[in-house]
């Protein structure tokens, strides 16, 4: 079907430029803009939608952000027109005045992403666009609302029952496991054979969700290593020469890296889902596999200690005492954690389960946390608990050990 949609774009253009209209390449993108909320033809729609697109990919970062304001003023909501909707609707509730509501209510330009997202290939494009967007709202807060309209729109387009888990092999299509390579965000994959090591023994798994509209390119995904018990350290999975076991020896699923791989897509949550999917699935392909952890950085620790005037200790035991403490008690101003993979985890309804010092010997490993690493534990029959007290509350499910780490960090200090 695509390729009969792009059949028919084109002749339209044709037609479209033959009968004399004006030639949309040399019309600015606000007026294409203009033009495609105003067309009614699919076809028509269809042509000056690809148009946009390859014209905004051309564009510097001055003339994106300059369309990006013109989406924030031009195409916002009338305020006049939602006011009288709304009273309309107070005095007189009905399915039409509410319909009026809704239309008062939303914004032309997320009318406008959605005409663009009729061209075969144009959600990627979409989500590269916000990706311009979060970048340039840096240096113009103002663009912030056009944000708000992507990230209403990708919720939905981005929903968990469009996502397709997929495994990651070594057998996998070279273009995907080039992606997964440029992808991961936590342990750099060095080469090939570092990628092979990771993805072709029996005891490593990977796994990433996949969107039908992007089906070459991950979203996200998940490196597992299936162990006897729980690893304290990251180059106990990743060093080379390594013990490698039968997966049906193993007993712990070890998550040691989660990556978010579309920049556009931030604030879009799919770890949660990926996390469930992928616990689900190893449960019943490996029925004796009893423990589900991370291995997880502490990325926010050493800014935390920086901003609070306290050192990292050298001893190692201390060093466990002052994450642990930063990891219950450390909060932003909204009452969260203040370390973000703390807060995706706790989120999630894992639990702080253990606290180790040297687990990570990287150089940024080194820098963000002075080496330390987390066990989060996914504990089956305590997820739903966990996740709800720490929604309503905010109360931090923990293991006793890592409260009494806590408990000691003022005295392990001194």
């Amino acid at each position: 079907m695509s390729v009969l949609a792009d059949l028919l774009a084109a002749l339209f253009e044709r037609r479209y430029l033959a009968a004399g209209d004006p030639d949309p390449r040399n019309r600015s993108l606000e007026e294409l803009a203009r033009d495609l909320l105003g067309s009614s033809g699919e076809i028509s729609g269809m042509a000056l939608a690809r148009h946009m697109l390859d014209r905004y990919a051309g564009l510097g970062d001055a003339d994106k952000a300059a369309f990006f304001g013109f989406l924030a003023r031009d195409l916002s909501l009338d305020a006049e027109a939602l006011r009288a909707a709304l009273q309309a609707f107070e005095a007189a509730p009905s399915r039409e005045s509410y319909a009026a509501v809704m239309a008062a209510a939303e914004p032309p330009r997320q009318e406008l992403a959605r005409r663009l997202n009729q061209v075969p290939g144009a959600t990627g494009q979409l989500v590269a666009m916000r990706a311009d967007l979060l970048r340039l709202m840096r240096e113009d807060p103002g663009l912030g609302v056009v944000d708000l309209d992507l990230r209403h729109l990708f919720s939905s387009w981005f929903n968990r029952g469009f996502l397709v888990l997929r495994p990651i092999s070594w057998s996998s299509p070279a273009d995907v496991l080039e992606k997964i390579i440029a992808y991961e965000a936590v342990h750099a994959i060095d080469s090939w054979d570092d990628l092979r090591r990771r993805l072709a023994p029996q005891d490593r798994r990977c796994f990433a969700f996949f969107h039908p509209a992007m089906p070459d390119e991950p979203l996200i995904f998940v490196e597992v290593a299936l162990t006897r018990g729980i690893p304290g350290a990251i180059h106990d999975l990743l060093s080379e020469p390594r013990e490698t076991i039968r997966a049906q020896e193993a007993d712990t699923a070890v998550f040691y890296s989660i990556s978010n791989c579309q920049p556009g897509l931030a604030g879009i949550s799919f770890g949660n889902s990926l996390i469930k999917q992928v616990v689900a699935d190893l449960a019943q392909e490996l029925p004796d596999l009893g423990t589900f952890v991370t291995l997880s950085p502490i990325p926010g620790l050493a800014r935390w200690l920086s901003e609070t005037g306290r050192p990292l200790p050298e001893e190692p035991e201390a060093r466990r005492a002052i994450a642990a403490r930063y990891l219950l008690e450390a909060r932003r101003a909204d009452g969260t954690p203040f370390d973000p993979v703390a807060r995706f985890h706790l989120g999630n309804g894992a639990l702080i389960h253990a606290i180790h010092a040297g687990a990570d010997r990287s150089a940024n490993g080194l820098r963000q946390s002075g080496g330390v690493m987390v066990n989060y534990l996914y504990d089956r029959a305590r997820i739903v608990r966990n996740h709800e007290r720490f929604a309503t509350t905010g109360q931090i499910a923990a293991s006793p050990a890592v409260r009494a780490l806590a408990a000691s960090a003022d005295k392990k200090t001194d």
